[in-house]
């Protein structure tokens, strides 16, 4: 972040992110086995990724056995050091050629699936909390409290909760 005079200033918070996909089968099911199988690669491109912080795991280091949001769901969370750092692994990695295919294993959901919100450094979102942000970007859209990528929002010691635009650059996924 810029200040004022162009210093750098380092803010205090950090961006949490969760997405959650609803399966077409079974994880165990055969037209599921190469996402399975992909999962230790692309959780290991974004534990290397510039920005990374936290991911959501059991002690099996995976997520997709926790199921807060339904059997047939399985759910990402995340936190980052801001929107550019998941940007960048979310849309430039290695992660755009299994999101590319996530139509083959996942269907397509008619409300928001996915929600950006800002933590202060050092706090592990909770799934409860990740619900309901996601449940106030359904029911209020976009707002600093809770976002998506196409409209973000600075981080609250920004100065202003002014939204920011990223790029206009259409995602390389779809």
């Amino acid at each position: 972040m810029a200040g004022k005079n162009g210093e750098v200033v380092v803010s205090i918070y950090q961006l949490a992110q969760l997405n959650i996909a609803k399966m077409r089968e079974p994880l165990t099911s055969p037209p599921m086995s190469d996402f399975v199988a992909n999962l230790d690669r692309i959780n290991a491109i974004a534990e290397a990724s510039p920005g990374f912080v936290w991911r959501l795991k059991d002690e099996s280091g995976s997520a997709v056995a926790l199921r807060p949001f339904g059997d047939d769901v399985i759910v990402n969370m995340s936190v980052w050091e801001d929107v550019a750092a998941l940007s960048q692994y979310a849309f430039k990695s290695g992660h755009v050629e299994i999101m590319r295919r996530r139509r083959e294993w996942f269907q397509a959901m008619s409300e928001a699936h996915a929600v950006l919100w800002w933590v202060v450094k050092g706090h592990i979102p909770t799934v409860t909390e990740a619900k309901e942000r996601l449940e106030h970007l359904r029911e209020h859209g976009a707002t600093p409290h809770a976002f998506t990528f196409k409209k973000s929002f600075a981080p609250p010691d920004a100065g202003s909760a002014t939204e920011v635009r990223l790029s206009d650059d259409a995602c390389p996924a779809t």
